[in-house]
């Protein structure tokens, strides 16, 4: 099964989010998995929503966070964690990344688990890239079985430049060492370069963030991912 997945990041507000779920179901997904990341203050009952980040705690004195309590009322059962701008921006360390991890793989959580290497790594070489990636899979269950692993090379992400297909095959087949798990490819994947990317081997689907945000854009890549 193929799996598309949108980041919204800090874009589109609730009612903006309510109307492109609705334009987006206008298409079947088909055997397609879809999963849509709004921000949490977009949150709300589907089955596709996701949470971009949520606290390992049911609730508590964690101000600007939301926790289990928050996301059992919209019956979310899928969170997004690791994401390379919470790791380099918001500065969350491993031990904290991992904690959330099994905090929500307690609760049975689809977790769709991001990791990827910025440029200085990269330009060491693909034995550098994979030290650094297993280090982000530290205290990480692996095998877990509603894991997702996102690989999303920093420095493709937002800035229109995708990893070569070279670079995304020999990674990934580097990562399937490490898990048997869905692995999907995110950064700068747009609708003139995702048929390529999901036709690479061991390339299970794709994690879209800004062109995720256009709804047609985004039917347009279910059904591409649909034909392959």
């Amino acid at each position: 099964m193929r799996i598309i997945a949108a980041n919204f990041k800090m874009h589109k507000t609730r009612s903006e989010t309510k109307k492109y779920l609705e334009e987006l179901k206008k298409i079947k997904f088909n055997g397609v998995k879809v999963a849509v990341f709004p921000p949490a203050t977009a949150l709300f009952e589907d089955k596709v929503v996701g949470a971009q980040n949520a606290y390992p705690a049911i609730n508590g004195a964690y101000t600007g966070e939301i926790g289990l309590e928050q996301l059992n009322e919209f019956n979310i059962k899928r969170v997004l964690i690791g994401h390379s701008e919470r790791r380099h921006i918001l500065n969350e360390s491993q031990e904290f990344i991992a904690k959330k991890f099994n905090f929500y793989k307690e609760q049975n959580f689809e977790i769709f688990y991001c990791i990827g290497e910025p440029l200085e790594i990269r330009k060491k070489g693909l034995e550098s890239v994979v030290e650094y990636l297993k280090a982000q899979l530290e205290g990480i269950d692996r095998e877990y079985e509603n894991l997702i692993i996102a690989y999303e090379p920093v420095w493709a992400i937002g800035t229109g430049v995708s990893a070569s297909v070279e670079e995304i095959r020999d990674t990934h087949r580097e990562i399937r060492k490490f898990t048997k798990r869905p692995i999907l490819y995110g950064g700068s994947v747009k609708l003139n370069n995702i048929e390529e990317i999901l036709n690479i081997e061991n390339v299970d689907g794709v994690l879209v963030g800004s062109a995720s945000l256009d709804v047609e854009v985004f039917k347009k890549m279910i059904e591409i991912a649909k034909e392959i």
